[in-house]
């Protein structure tokens, strides 16, 4: 259920409602406003009326949270939550782009092509340092020397770096490293994982699942929002169906729905949504007109030989094509591309 305060309330009367809350065996999450505040009593309420909390001092009302999904509900954070990722924004009028290969081959690869996606007007660098692959034949990731590849990169680009995380028990490793944890559409509903991610406070990029539901991609989101971490960026890369033609279907629904649905900043990834870079840019353009507010793409220097994910993979130059092509959609929707940090280490 949600309290909602008085706009005179003092925080005396807030304390009491936090322990009432406390007292039923709920936990509470706070949300501040402009006048009030509302009070999320998160668990199981076993008490069938209100009344406990509606006389309270200084709350002006109780409802109960129609939504399975509680904290990442707009009912519980009416406005869009924005947070900071070293540099930028996530979350409110500027469009975040977040870029790099699939996997992180050598040093000279990675560095080649973060400078290249910041040229570009990439605001992160992506890279893939332990590989979920369907074969267990297949490149698996070259580990914590990708992570150190990744860090010199981040140091000379100054772009933070979005690195896939697959266990648990890599967690203490990357903490070291990583300025955003990616979890795969494979991990999901890899619940012990949420559970510690939710314990940090670094931002975590949620993809959704090849055959998840909109609903169940919140509730694995809420998985991370109960456990304290505020900082949750959904992320949709296409669904699984009958058609062929593409490696996944692109469901560009999900962006205003999840928009309607929850507070939290919402991106697409065309290159998994589409698995061929001739069709990339035009899912990208999609995406900023239906209201993402940022996109992740696959960019690599030599796509023909990617260890990788090679054939969903733009060049740079076709990066850098699309980003002004998404920069012109987003102009027509009144947004505008996150800026790129202007100061930048000494070059490679």
């Amino acid at each position: 259920m949600i309290i909602i305060m008085k706009s005179n309330y003092t925080p005396q009367q807030l304390e009491a409602v936090v322990a009432a809350v406390r007292a039923h065996g709920l936990t509470p999450h706070i949300t501040y406003g402009v006048e009030t505040a509302i009070v999320a009593a998160v668990g199981e309420f076993h008490v069938s009326s209100l009344d406990p909390f509606e006389v309270l001092e200084g709350v002006e009302s109780v409802k109960r949270i129609s939504q399975p999904f509680k904290l990442g509900s707009r009912q519980v954070h009416p406005q869009n939550t924005v947070f900071p990722i070293d540099g930028f924004s996530v979350g409110g009028e500027d469009i975040v782009l977040i870029a790099g290969p699939c996997a992180v081959e050598s040093r000279s690869q990675i560095l080649e092509t973060a400078h290249a996606v910041r040229e570009a007007g990439a605001n992160a660098l992506r890279g893939g340092v332990f590989k979920p692959r369907t074969s267990p034949y297949s490149f698996q990731g070259l580990g914590e020397e990708g992570l150190e590849y990744l860090a010199e990169a981040r140091e000379q680009t100054g772009m933070p770096i979005v690195v896939e995380i697959m266990s648990q028990t890599q967690l203490e490793l990357m903490l070291n490293y990583v300025d955003v944890f990616q979890v795969g559409a494979r991990n999901m509903q890899n619940f012990n994982l949420l559970r510690a991610l939710g314990e940090t406070r670094k931002t975590v990029l949620l993809k959704r699942g090849l055959s998840a539901t909109i609903e169940e991609l919140l509730m694995s989101a809420e998985y991370l929002l109960a456990g304290g971490n505020k900082q949750v960026i959904l992320c949709e890369r296409g669904i699984r169906t009958f058609e062929t033609s593409t490696r996944n279907t692109t469901d560009i629904n999900a962006i205003p729905v999840l928009k309607h649905l929850t507070h939290l900043p919402v991106i697409l990834d065309p290159s998994h949504a589409t698995g061929h870079a001739d069709y990339v840019a035009a899912i990208a353009r999609a995406a900023i007109a239906a209201g993402a507010d940022g996109l992740i793409v696959e960019v690599h220097p030599d796509p023909a030989h990617a260890v990788s994910d090679g054939k969903q993979s733009l060049k740079p130059e076709k990066f850098a094509e699309m980003v002004k092509q998404v920069k012109a959609i987003a102009e027509v929707m009144g947004r505008r591309i996150a800026p790129i940090r202007k100061s930048v280490a000494v070059g490679w």
